[in-house]
């Protein structure tokens, strides 16, 4: 697509008047293309206002997103990096606890550091339902800010955290502030890309989520060759204060109010008005109230923000919905068909790479001697399967629902996107069940290594086309639907943590990878049968009654 043209930016608009009109819109149904010239039409159609993230170059975009990358890479690199020294760890904090000299006692102080890493996984997705209402009533930048000050602030209480109960509480405290990276990122993504662009650049958003994991475990397991386990958290904590200072002195606010316009012809999917871009701007804040930003009248034309204007943590609230509907809406989204397909499709991806990380040192090390580095170094695999699928899943997505919008009439309708998961419905089982057969039967170490190549490649291609999908559907709340589907996520991965161990001991490596590549399978064919029929299901779906409560209100509108 780097090469069509771009139509006006109104031209969405000018085609108002035609029948594009008299056609029945759904969720998500937009009209990307020119209906005589084929160009691209911008959608959201940005204002004449410079501050407007729509309006910034391309490579500050660019650098924005650099900066959620990084940000996405971090907030998981402790999440599951200092598990490669699971055994240090464990004796450490259980006298006497010893693999080979107290294996029983082992065994059992290794259950109770797994909640170490259980209970941080857990938390990062349910801290979401207070940080990602607040992304969307107060602002996407306090939420950076603050969030990061509390990783910051628990990674180096950790380092000199001597006690079971007292590191268990840091951890605890570590999910809640790291997981808000991960669930905001798509919402700045939204703010700040027109609807064309935001294929390529959330597949670098869900290769850093896997890359952080890898990156971590790669890391830490170096780390232990010549130091103590804790100087993970003394490297892990200078990384995150870098971060911290990017996103207080370089992250401006990227969420943006943009003027709504009332006709009874130009209405969203929603039945609220759709929002037009206005010159009618304040000139030197990005957010003010909703109300007076929509009041009418002349205004003089906008100038650009000033840098020492940008650092202001708080710019105003972005939306009068309450917080309560705010936190609760996810619990309601969670119940459309496309959400909820989006979260299964992480949790059989996402979910399982975290059962074979939980259970990955323990395999390596009973099949091929492997110390904990080597287990680490193991995961160069995980970075080049999440490199592999960025292309696939950002390029490719993008591809296949343009060449489906050309053949429409210039009409993209969400599903359009939907047949570039055949990469992932392939790889991610086949990945499952190479990994789970090489440890059974003891083949080259490089087979299971392949087997998590595979399954990262699916998370990153995969778990993006979803992910999109269901944004381009819901986008006004983008934000609860993020949270909705990594929110599900985190708590599979949770329970599957727990259970891993065991299951793998009663049945064996082939049958319980063999038994998630099958759950796996069936989940992401489901592609098929929402391509045929989601634009039906979505539409029928947003009427039941039970779904009423979470309709958002007009302020949520984001010209799309």
């Amino acid at each position: 697509m780097a090469g069509d043209r771009i139509a006006a930016s109104l031209a969405a608009d000018h085609h108002g008047n035609r029948a594009e009109k008299k056609r029945v819109v759904t969720l998500g149904n937009v009209r990307l293309r020119d209906q005589e010239t084929n160009e691209i039409i911008l959608i959201p159609t940005p204002s004449s206002d410079p501050n407007d993230p729509l309006n910034w170059p391309q490579w500050y975009k660019y650098y924005m997103a650099t900066v959620i990358c990084l940000a996405m890479m971090i907030c998981n690199f402790l999440a599951a990096g200092p598990s490669i020294a699971m055994v240090n760890i464990t004796m450490e904090f259980f006298a006497g606890a010893h693999p080979g000299r107290n294996p029983k006692l082992f065994h059992e102080a290794v259950a109770k550091v797994a909640y170490f890493f259980t209970t941080c996984a857990l938390m990062q997705g349910i801290g979401n339902f207070f940080w990602v209402p607040v992304a969307n009533k107060w602002g996407r930048r306090p939420t950076y800010v603050l969030s990061y000050l509390i990783y910051f602030a628990s990674a180096v209480w950790l380092c000199f955290e001597r006690s079971y109960g007292g590191f268990l509480a840091g951890r605890v405290i570590m999910g809640f502030g790291a997981g808000a990276a991960e669930t905001i990122a798509p919402i700045t993504i939204a703010d700040i890309f027109f609807l064309h662009e935001r294929g390529t650049v959330m597949a670098l958003y869900s290769s850093f989520l896997a890359v952080g994991v890898a990156i971590g475990l790669i890391i830490s397991g170096v780390i232990t060759i010549d130091h103590h386990w804790r100087v993970i958290f003394q490297v892990a904590s200078a990384l995150v204060g870098l971060v911290l200072l990017i996103a207080f002195f370089a992250f401006p606010e990227t969420a943006y109010i943009r003027e709504t316009a009332t006709s009874s012809d130009d209405t969203s999917s929603t039945g609220t008005p759709r929002q037009r871009s206005s010159t009618e701007k304040n000139p030197t804040a990005t957010i003010s109230d909703p109300e007076s930003r929509r009041a009418g009248g002349s205004s003089p034309l906008p100038k650009k923000a000033s840098y020492l204007s940008t650092l202001k943590i708080f710019h105003g609230t972005i939306t009068h919905e309450s917080f309560f509907k705010l936190t609760v809406r996810p619990l309601g989204l969670i119940c459309l068909p496309p959400v909820l397909w989006a979260a299964l499709v992480e949790a059989a991806t996402i979910g399982f790479l975290v059962a074979m990380t939980s259970n990955v040192e323990i395999a390596y090390e009973a099949t091929y001697k492997f110390k904990s580095w080597q287990v680490g170094v193991c995961f160069v695999s995980a970075l080049v399967g999440s490199l592999a699928g960025i292309p696939l899943g950002g390029w490719w997505g993008d591809k296949v629902a343009d060449y489906f919008t050309k053949r429409n009439g210039g009409i993209r309708d969400p599903e359009m996107r939907l047949p570039a998961m055949i990469p992932a419905m392939i790889t991610a089982p086949l990945g499952l069940v190479i990994f789970g057969v090489g440890i059974e039967k003891g083949l080259h170490w490089m087979v299971p290594n392949l087997g998590i190549a595979l399954l990262n490649f699916a998370i990153v291609q995969g778990t993006n086309v979803a992910l999109v999908y269901v944004i381009d559907a819901y986008r006004p709340v983008a934000g609860e639907i993020t949270l909705a589907v990594m929110g599900f996520k985190s708590l599979f991965g949770f329970l599957l943590s727990f259970y891993t161990n065991t299951w793998v001991q009663q049945a064996g490596y082939l049958n319980a990878y063999g038994t998630m590549a099958a759950i796996s399978a069936a989940v992401l064919v489901c592609w098929i049968p929402l391509y045929f029929w989601g634009k039906t299901i979505r539409h029928v779906t947003w009427g039941w009654p039970v779904i009423a409560y979470i309709h958002w209100r007009e302020d949520r509108e984001v010209g799309e």
